[in-house]
């Protein structure tokens, strides 16, 4: 199978395309352990570790709150705008490593 998940052999000096072309809007989603009134405090969380990656900060308004059905997590969808495959890597890394974020995409 080939990068692109197709069977088809890639010819031979056949250029590969990129799977994302940037500059491209990307969306991340981020859950956190966080109860309805610590949301606040984890979203700006979240924005200010955006903010160091992408050396802009992200608009409230690019960022879509959701809790959980028992009110014990919340997931963040952060829409931005990305320059780079290495900036959207950068991110994921960030991600990973924060003990606070318990599971992104």
């Amino acid at each position: 199978m080939t990068q692109d998940g197709t069977d088809k052999p890639e010819a031979p000096g056949e250029e590969k395309k990129p799977l994302i072309e940037y500059p491209a809007v990307y969306e991340y989603k981020v859950m956190g352990k966080a109860t309805v009134e610590e949301t606040a405090e984890f979203e700006e969380h979240v924005r200010s570790l955006f903010r160091r990656k992408m050396g802009t900060e992200v608009s409230p308004d690019s960022i879509h709150v959701q809790h959980s059905r028992k009110g014990k997590f919340v997931s963040l969808s952060v829409s931005v705008l990305l320059l780079s495959e290495e900036q959207r890597r950068a991110i994921y890394t960030e991600l990973h490593q924060d003990p606070r974020i318990v599971y992104y995409l």
